[in-house]
């Protein structure tokens, strides 16, 4: 039976981080779904088309072990049309902890049957969010150890057309 989860997330944008729990993920299951939510109240800087790329030009690993696919419904139902068992969540600090216990919690009410496991990055990654990459990206800081090369190029651009 192959172990299969769903890792979903804004990706706005996709940072070594969010690389950093997909390869710890892939230790412990046989294939990962990267679900981008649409998440339009949150109003992402890229559009869900472009989070998808950038995604898909930052994932070292090949189908079918990792996929990337968009969402704009329910997770649970998300991971039920995926034919997965589990979400995967990163869990940085315990004011991140907080947040995923109770949409796990949620989710589990929801669909009594989906598991929800929760990684620490590695250290280095701890601190790094998609927020404050977007801010070091508009004041023209380096990025380069924070992102992959695909979307530090795309931060570029996009923050050039804005200035």
């Amino acid at each position: 039976m192959i172990r299969r989860a769903v890792y979903p997330g804004t990706f706005d944008p996709v940072t070594n981080g969010h690389l950093d729990m997909l390869h710890r993920g892939l230790a412990i299951f046989d294939e990962i779904i990267v679900g981008v939510a649409d998440s339009p109240r949150k109003s992402p800087l890229f559009s869900l088309e472009e989070r998808i790329e950038l995604l898909r030009s930052s994932i070292p690993y090949p189908a079918p072990q990792v996929t990337v696919k968009g969402f704009d419904h329910l997770l649970v139902h998300f991971v039920r049309e995926e034919k997965a068992v589990c979400i995967l969540r990163g869990v940085r600090a315990v004011s991140d902890f907080d947040y995923e216990l109770r949409m796990a919690l949620i989710n589990q009410n929801l669909d009594r049957e989906i598991e929800t496991v929760f990684l620490m990055p590695s250290e280095n990654y701890m601190f790094i969010t998609s927020t404050v990459i977007r801010e070091i990206a508009e004041l023209g800081g380096d990025l380069t150890l924070f992102v992959p090369a695909p979307v530090e190029q795309a931060l570029k651009t996009k923050y050039s057309r804005r200035h």
